[in-house]
């Protein structure tokens, strides 16, 4: 979202009955915390829900954790800049590595009973790596809060013309306030509704959109007719999702597709899918074994299908707005003369001024709050988890009460809620929220999925390997960056192409990265002593055994729901080829 797209004059203004909608939902999520607090009576209440989530629950909430800033404004921004090619973020930069972590990973994670993956790391490596890990996380996840809390300050500032300080503050305190309550127990709840309430709202774009456009194939033809008119050269690879990989040039992205499936799919997704303690934790909330496998496949089916509500508003967008929307540069150098120009990350409060009146307005623009506060609260949880398991007690205190440790993860979560707010003036300063969080992910979830798979999957692996490979990998990406970023050229030597554009730069980092942790893993695991592996028993496959998910019928196992949703995504794939 640019600042300078944010400062323009608010596009609708609210009615009465908006802004009660909006102010019930408030009231609602924290009233949800105040009635959940008696059930949190312990650490494992506040951290992990008790573990006693159904399948469908903590599947609805990790999906919906994922539902922040990113996805609901950023996703439709480069939609509208890059066409139906974003919706590689959502197939093969999701659901393969959702059926990884639901049939290989989770039941690593569940046989540890960790609270977080840098505890598991802590189990598989030992201090230095799951250290390393959980500083870097949190840190991460601080930057990652104060995105959606800007994203939904300046949202309302374009489209209701609120003070951003004042729409900082208010979201900050809700959240903080049933997540201060209840802790993972009162945000998975919150995000389960969240969840509903997104697809509500939001589905009112797609709908009016593709009627207005007469259905996929008119909406095409508005698409074709406006990009010809704008100047673009190839206006057909908008509208294609394999095809016009073959060469950098050949698509708006300028990207090819061993970026996408390797730097995307093998990746930044499997990274983020199967290590972000952000979205595993609520996994790990599950009761038991098949609810811990089933819930990211539940997530998964659901995942598919959100592009309905995040890609196709930003085509509609592109077929159907009067206003043509321009990068971030344009609306720049247009504010400094005194005009007012609308940013690609504005297509979605574009598209709800143009199809929402009074009550829908209000409704829509309660979509959009639920999405940013499920991201905040997200990563408000995981880092009061990570900050009291990882670093706190192992660091600092690690005899002390479960009362205390509950005390401090209510204490670490209001420190974290005024961190992120910090942290969301400090991303006015970057052009785009994409590559402010493409860059995160680049610098901290590549390189830790190169351990945390090496670790599982490797017996041989060894804590030396796992922490100087972790380092190693974070280091180099960040260099890399850095680069880039000085050098703009580099971009050339990194993304192994001179027709390379600056989205390419991020899949290749994290490829690059994941190879550099990788070898230097392997390279010092050869030289160090590895573990016993009676030490490795219930954390690396081949040393342990995997507990039982009871006798099931097949229509009810996980192998058989991650087979249908392998086909469905698939076919979906291979339709918008």
């Amino acid at each position: 979202m640019s600042i300078s797209a944010a400062a323009a004059r608010p596009i609708v203004t609210a009615s009465p009955i908006d802004i009660a909608i909006v102010v019930i939902y408030f009231i609602f999520v924290i009233g949800i915390g105040i009635y959940l607090k008696k059930y949190t009576k312990t650490g494992e209440d506040f951290f992990m829900a008790g573990r006693e989530m159904t399948a469908w629950i903590a599947g609805l909430s990790f999906l919906s954790a994922n539902l922040g800033a990113l996805e609901l404004l950023g996703w439709a921004g480069s939609a509208y800049e890059y066409g139906i090619l974003a919706v590689h973020w959502y197939w093969i930069g999701a659901i393969p590595a959702m059926i990884l972590l639901g049939l290989v990973m989770m039941p690593f994670y569940y046989a540890s009973r960790t609270h977080s993956v840098p505890g598991y790391l802590q189990l598989r490596y030992g201090r230095a790596a799951s250290g390393l890990s959980a500083i870097s996380f949190a840190v991460m996840t601080i930057l990652m809060s104060g995105v959606n809390i800007f994203a939904m300050a300046a949202v309302m500032q374009v489209v209701l013309g609120w003070n951003m300080n004042f729409s900082i503050w208010v979201s900050s305190a809700s959240m903080g306030a049933y997540v201060v309550l209840a802790g993972l127990l009162s945000a998975i709840f919150n995000e389960v509704l969240q969840f509903v309430l997104i697809w509500l709202g939001s589905l009112l774009i797609p709908i009016l959109g593709l009627f207005q456009a007469g259905g996929w194939s008119g909406l095409k033809q508005h698409i074709m007719t406006n990009l010809t008119h704008f100047g673009v050269a190839n206006p057909d690879s908008y509208m294609h999702v394999w095809t016009t990989l073959g060469n950098f040039k050949d698509n708006p992205m300028g990207i090819n597709w061993i970026g996408i499936v390797f730097g995307l799919g093998a990746v930044i997704s499997m990274g983020y899918w199967t290590t972000d303690f952000l979205v595993v934790q609520r996994v790990m909330s599950a009761r038991d074994l098949r609810s811990a496998k089933m819930a990211p496949l539940i997530g998964a089916a659901f995942k598919m299908f959100v592009p309905v509500i995040v890609i196709l508003p930003g085509l509609l967008g592109l077929g159907l707005l009067d206003v043509h929307l321009v990068s971030q540069t344009a609306v720049s150098a247009a504010a400094a003369h005194g005009a007012t120009l609308y940013s690609y990350n504005d297509v979605l409060p574009l598209m709800l001024a143009k199809y929402c009146g009074p009550a829908l307005l209000g409704l829509g623009i309660t979509a959009l709050i639920a999405g940013f506060m499920s991201g905040m609260a997200g990563n408000v949880t995981a880092f009061a988890t990570v900050w009291t398991h990882d670093i706190y007690k192992p660091m600092m205190n690690p005899n002390a009460s479960d009362g205390h440790y509950l005390a401090m993860g209510r204490w670490s979560t209001v420190l974290g809620i005024l961190v992120s707010i910090g942290t969301a003036y400090f991303v006015m300063q970057f052009a785009s929220i994409m590559d402010y969080v493409q860059a995160l992910f680049s610098f901290f979830i590549a390189p830790l999925f190169g351990t945390v798979i090496l670790g599982m999957l490797w017996k041989r692996t060894t804590p030396a390997g796992g922490f100087w490979g972790l380092l190693a990998g974070t280091v180099g990406s960040i260099a890399m960056y850095f680069w880039v970023d000085l050098q703009p050229s580099a971009l050339r030597y990194i993304a192994l192409s001179p027709d390379a554009m600056p989205m390419a730069a991020d899949m290749f980092r994290a490829l690059w990265s994941f190879v550099i942790v990788v070898l230097v893993t392997v390279g010092v695991t050869l030289v160090t002593p590895p573990k016993p592996q009676s030490e490795l028993k219930g954390l690396v496959m081949g040393c342990t055994d995997i507990p039982s998910e009871g006798s099931y019928p097949l229509i009810h196992r996980p192998a058989f729901w991650a087979v249908v949703i392998f086909a469905v995504f698939a076919a979906l794939n291979w339709y918008f080829r």
